[in-house]
């Protein structure tokens, strides 16, 4: 290995002492480095300027992107809050509720499409073993009807972003039975007859 690094170190300093030679022959009086020096100071400098105001336009960009990214995800839901309003309106001067409450499930409806469209779903929990990566316990209840740790009750809907848990469920889950307390038994009034005797 020693021997093939030799030949790369002297083509190496063949080729500096090349360039050297080859400046001292173009640029052999003081003026003349000065002057190049100057060239590749002003080079730099203005590279340097070039540089920094590249990094403030992505950092501006950064930021603009940052700001807007839901803009698509707003407008979208912009109509479900018009719905709303509206049927909150309708709902104070009629007495239906049942239009009413129809009207509310497809609004509801509506917003779900919208969220689907975007990668986000809801989480199925109701009857599945608790998992910690996707369910916050609110409560243990115990049953001996199901197995322990068993979701019972789904408090609040975990959600998924392109299968990414953006919310936990908030659920009731199932525990073992607690064992029914020994009752400690009075002693027969045999025995204690015996014992006092």
């Amino acid at each position: 290995m020693s021997e093939e690094k030799q030949p790369e170190q002297t083509n190496e300093v063949e080729h500096v002492q090349q360039e050297e030679a080859s400046s001292e022959g173009a640029t052999s009086t003081p003026n003349a480095l000065e002057a190049q020096l100057n060239q590749y100071k002003d080079l730099l400098l203005r590279k340097a300027a070039e540089f920094e105001n590249y990094k403030r336009r992505v950092e501006q960009e950064s930021l603009a992107l940052m700001k807007f990214a839901n803009e698509g995800l707003i407008t979208d839901i912009l109509p479900v809050v018009d719905d709303i309003e509206r049927s909150l309106k309708a709902g104070r001067k009629q007495k239906d509720f049942d239009t009413f409450y129809k009207g509310l499930e497809l609004i509801h409806q509506k917003l779900l499409k919208i969220l689907a469209a975007r990668g986000v779903r809801v989480m199925e929990s109701g009857g599945q073993e608790f998992n910690v990566d996707d369910h916050d316990a609110m409560l243990q209840v115990p049953r001996e009807d199901v197995p322990p740790h068993t979701v019972l009750e789904e408090v609040e809907k975990g959600y998924l972003l392109h299968d990414k848990v953006i919310r936990h469920a908030k659920v009731i889950v199932s525990a073992a039975p607690e064992p029914a307390p020994v009752q400690e038994r009075e002693p027969s009034n045999a025995a204690s007859e015996q014992k006092h005797s």
